[in-house]
């Protein structure tokens, strides 16, 4: 079986933890069955030698497979990692997403994408990344009594993303650590209502809206001070045209959504700033983690 899984841009400004979409840049896990284990890794990570011998995505895969059928049974696993490593694009998420939807799969049981979303959430406790991973699109998230509630828009073929990938990572843990103990009483009405606005202006398809509903004063600036040039790339993003330029995630990805007749004009203005940084043009995903026959 071929399994794929897509990458992710979470917050999106103000929507912390709470909003995210599914870029159309995907992991591919084919998985058979064999005589023994094996694995075999080849894009993002196929020199780590410790993804080979500590893979998240086996160890997952185990335990809901185990729990499932009460075997261990022996698999191969070729993976096709495109998603880049602790770059705020969802890798961590597609890796426990794609883990448990192959396991009940390869088990024989066929699950709503509900099931999957609800067992992802064991292994990450924020929906923002999970949701569009699991169901593709721009996603709303509510956790409410240990269960994930989602709002799914999709979105149109002529608005493409445009990513600015640096050649630096950015650690999630400690981006939150560089976030404040304490807010402000007017920062957390801003960003309320804010997130609420942006919210509307996805599901209404009120495109011009976005630049001012993704303004946030929760986490990006405490974040952006790491790597002080993404305040440029912001910037220069948003003077070109972009409907909206945010962090994607924790960083250090930045996440633009723009036209699809801007999108090579924004892209050569980052590239002429940044010549450093990988900046690549994206469909956006609507379909999420997907399986398929070989």
């Amino acid at each position: 079986m071929v399994f794929t899984v897509p990458a992710t841009s979470a917050n999106l400004g103000p929507g912390f933890d709470t909003l995210g979409l599914a870029i159309d840049l995907k992991n591919r896990v084919i998985i058979k069955k064999s005589k023994f284990l094996s694995i075999s890794l080849k894009g993002e990570g196929e020199n780590n030698y410790r993804l080979k011998t500590n893979n998240k995505f086996v160890s997952i895969f185990y335990e809901i497979y185990q729990s499932l059928t009460g075997r261990r049974d022996n698999f191969r696993f070729e993976f096709q990692n495109n998603i880049p490593l602790a770059r705020g694009m969802g890798s961590s998420s597609a890796v426990i997403v794609s883990a448990i939807g192959s396991a009940y799969e390869m088990a024989g049981l066929k699950v709503p994408k509900e099931k999957i979303l609800n067992k992802a959430l064991i292994y990450e406790n924020h929906p923002d990344n999970i949701s569009p991973a699991v169901y593709g699109g721009f996603t709303v998230s509510i956790i409410d009594a240990e269960k994930v509630y989602v709002k799914k828009k999709e979105l149109p073929s002529y608005l493409k993303a445009v990513m600015v990938i640096p050649n630096r990572a950015m650690s999630t843990n400690l981006s939150r650590k560089a976030l404040p103990k304490h807010y402000k009483m007017q920062d957390i009405v801003f960003n309320i209502s804010h997130s609420s606005f942006l919210t509307a202006a996805f599901f209404s398809e009120d495109w011009e809206s976005l630049r001012l509903a993704s303004k946030d004063k929760i986490h990006q600036k405490y974040r952006m001070q790491a790597m002080k040039e993404l305040f440029d790339v912001q910037r220069i993003a948003l003077k070109n045209g972009a409907l909206m330029s945010t962090l994607s995630g924790s960083g250090s990805s930045f996440f633009n959504l723009v036209y699809e007749d801007d999108a090579k004009r924004i892209k050569e203005a980052l590239k002429k700033a940044f010549p450093f940084f990988r900046i690549e043009i994206f469909n956006l995903d609507n379909s999420g983690f997907e399986v398929k026959k070989l």
